[in-house]
């Protein structure tokens, strides 16, 4: 099938002056002026233009004008119990992970009290929800009993969520999802994208949770054995589209949906590179976009082969690519580090977006 996608690009600092020429990006504080019409033919693009956002209405056909009405439109702000998380502009998901293998922070937290504790640290520092991971989905790593894994988030849950503070659940594992649901988290973050286990989409549902659906290719074990696509960026954005279409037909709206282009899953550096570079055509999908490329293989592999907790320099570089292209939500272990690079980045869209004074 031949359709034709829709990737933001061409991005100015102010809309001021140039009306009819820019258009809005998902009601955040990014504004483009171009955009690339890639024509696609199944799952790999066949051509690709450049236009200016000026009179491109008249080029749409009813499916480019849907996607356009979600690339422009407002993404609801999350509603996590007592906290508004707003998602017109970038916000900070600290990482706990609860577990002993996983690649960059595993053994950190070796009890509730001092994972919670971290988390709460974190939101002190500016992270707007804490996630909670019990089984670790790095490379190679094997899957965990689910009572265990429930034994590992639910105190940690518990102590944050009656801290007052935004908590979600890694997990791919339904049980753990209605475990840490009722303790009090308020998100899932499923990196399976509700496919690994067949009642997880229902205990969502029900639930009234939002959902992070993640990309991956192949399973923790073997994902990175020999990821391969026709074209990644294309190929991602078909899969996630099908996903949010398979949670809206369980009772899921779509604006309880976030979606995660899954940096490091089933994907080559290249591959990755090439969803970074076009991680604002996923803006078509209407749903809050995730980004998780804090600490990832893909810095140690551009950068001399920097350990996991030598990749600062590299996550911080990764999330501004992000939140360049209206990323709203960046998963990051470095919390008061991203912070401070977010608050930069927002003083100089702030000054941007003042009118000046003629």
């Amino acid at each position: 099938m031949t359709r034709t996608l829709i990737r933001p690009t061409g991005f100015v600092d102010s809309p001021f002056g140039h009306d009819g020429k820019v258009a809005r990006l998902a009601g955040g504080l990014n504004w483009f002026g171009l955009v690339e019409l890639l024509r696609i033919d199944g799952n790999r693009r066949t051509a690709g233009e450049i236009v200016p956002v000026a009179g491109i209405e008249d080029r749409f056909d009813a499916a480019m004008a849907a996607d356009w009405a979600r690339i422009t439109g407002q993404r609801k702000a999350l509603q996590m119990g007592e906290r508004t998380i707003r998602l017109d502009q970038p916000q900070v998901m600290g990482i706990v992970n609860a577990t002993p293998d996983s690649f960059s922070d595993g053994g950190a937290y070796a009890d509730a009290s001092g994972a919670a504790d971290a988390g709460a640290v974190m939101a002190a520092a500016g992270a707007a929800i804490i996630d909670i991971g019990g089984e670790s989905t790095r490379p190679g790593a094997t899957t965990v009993w689910e009572n265990d894994e429930i034994e590992r988030v639910l105190p940690i849950v518990q102590r944050l969520a009656a801290g007052g503070h935004a908590v979600s659940i890694d997990t791919r594992k339904s049980g753990v999802m209605s475990a840490a649901l009722g303790a009090g988290a308020k998100l899932v973050n499923d990196v399976s994208a509700l496919t690994w286990d067949p009642q997880s989409a229902k205990v969502v549902a029900e639930a009234g949770a939002p959902v992070v659906l993640m990309h991956h290719q192949g399973d923790p074990t073997t994902m990175q054995d020999a990821p391969r696509y026709d074209d990644a960026l294309v190929e991602v954005f078909l899969w996630l589209e099908e996903r949010i279409a398979a949670a809206e037909e369980t009772g899921i709206p779509r604006d309880r949906i976030l979606v995660d282009p899954g940096i490091g899953f089933g994907k080559t550096v290249a591959h990755n590179l090439e969803l970074m570079n076009g991680l604002a055509l996923l803006h078509g999908l209407g749903c809050p976009i995730v980004l998780g490329a804090s600490r990832k293989r893909m810095i140690g592999a551009l950068a001399n082969e920097a350990p996991a907790d030598k990749r600062l320099p590299g996550s911080l570089a990764l999330a501004l690519k992000g939140v360049e292209q209206g990323a709203q939500i960046l998963r990051v272990h470095d919390i008061p580090e991203t912070v401070q690079a977010l608050k930069v980045w927002r003083g100089l869209r702030d000054a941007a977006l003042t009118p000046k004074s003629v």
